[in-house]
């Protein structure tokens, strides 16, 4: 049957075994709507599946194979999302009572039609499309938010507990040493308990930040910024023997978010420096910013323990931990994403075990009239 392909108008599958009355229903509504026109539930089917947009369906209810109400009945289970409107004489009225029942018909249509009258039905049953349509994607937002809430709660409290444990535990094993050496085990130990809290504490901190806070879109010197990194990480690099290195090259002005900015750089150069090898020598940090082409180009290598090909794809979930040989919060690489979503930047990362690891990243520059995604 001949289709009219009008992508920004309403798409409407009508069913009927008549002939006459599918063209008289084409001849109708085609300047209104998308017509599809179907003699059988075959042909029907064949353009539910070829066309899911479809949003409204009107089957004849006197059909010799199928009655409209079955093939509805038939139809909800295959293809749930169109609203579904039958035809039928007055004298139908059980059929009608039926199709509401078994069918889940939106609304019966009585035989002879109004042209208003269906025009005006077709046009109430695409605003309930629309409504069931965003209804059901909400839906699944709020299922996937309460699975990421019961997984927050539980990896959170497990993060909490256990450098807490490790300070209790020192506390108590220390209240019977004499000896100073001892006791400085001790404090080394509690030590790294505490900054493994707080660093937990800090990127739950910058995820909140992320998620509800506002933009305040300046002008960024990329100078001063991988000066503040330098003094920022210049204790770890010293204490662990890691060579850091930046170079920025910026010959022309740059507007972004700040505080997203500083989060990005500050959780990747983190990585860095933690995922070293224990036993690596010539260990090496690297920041690399340019600014061309309206963009800021941010890399950050490392020669580190790297990380296998099989978890590069997930290194951006919440609570995803790549490796055991480092404690982590599974929180860093996730507020990356977070902040770079916010200012529609990218990332790729070149990564191999033993090799050490790339993190690129792309970030357009935004005026300061450009909204930026919250």
């Amino acid at each position: 049957m001949e289709t009219l392909n009008t992508t920004d108008k309403i798409k409407v599958l009508y069913l009927d075994d008549e002939s006459h009355n599918l063209i008289c229903f084409m001849a109708t509504y085609r300047f209104d709507f998308t017509i599809y026109i179907a003699p059988t539930a075959a042909k029907a089917y064949n353009y539910l599946e070829a066309h899911p947009d479809i949003s409204v369906v009107i089957a004849d209810q006197r059909m010799p194979l199928q009655t409209g109400v079955e093939f509805f009945e038939e139809m909800k289970v295959l293809y749930p999302k169109p609203v579904r409107m039958l035809i039928t004489a007055f004298a139908d009225i059980e059929a009608v009572i039926d199709s509401v029942n078994r069918g889940s018909v939106f609304r019966y249509i009585k035989k002879p039609w109004n042209d208003d009258d269906v025009k005006s039905a077709v046009e109430e049953a695409y605003k309930f499309y629309i409504s069931n349509s965003l209804l059901e994607e909400k839906n699944k937002e709020l299922a996937s938010a309460y699975r990421e809430l019961g997984k927050f709660a539980y990896s959170v409290t497990h993060d909490l507990r256990s450098p807490l444990s490790s300070l209790l535990g020192a506390l108590e094993v220390s209240k019977d040493m004499d000896s100073l050496t001892d006791i400085r085990e001790i404090l080394g130990m509690m030590d790294v308990a505490v900054r493994k809290l707080d660093d937990f504490i800090k990127n739950i901190h910058e995820f909140y930040s992320i998620k509800r806070g506002l933009a305040s879109i300046e002008d960024i010197d990329f100078e001063m910024l991988a000066e503040d990194m330098a003094i920022m990480f210049s204790l770890s690099a010293k204490m662990d023997n890691i060579k850091f290195t930046r170079k920025v090259v910026q010959g022309e002005g740059f507007c972004s978010d700040s505080a997203s900015l500083r989060i990005i750089i500050i959780n990747l150069l983190s990585n860095a420096f933690k995922y070293q090898k224990k036993d690596g020598t010539d260990r090496f940090v690297e920041l690399d910013i340019e600014v061309r082409d309206n963009n800021a180009h941010i890399t950050v290598r490392d020669n580190g323990i790297g990380i296998k090909a099989e978890h590069i794809n997930s290194i951006f979930s919440m609570f995803y931990r790549a490796t055991t040989e480092q404690s982590g919060s599974g929180f860093g690489l996730f507020n990356v994403k977070d902040a770079l979503e916010r200012l529609n930047g990218t990332v790729e990362v070149s990564s191999a075990p033993d090799k050490g690891s790339e993190f690129r990243v792309s970030i357009p520059n935004i005026t300061k009239k450009t909204p930026v995604t919250q």
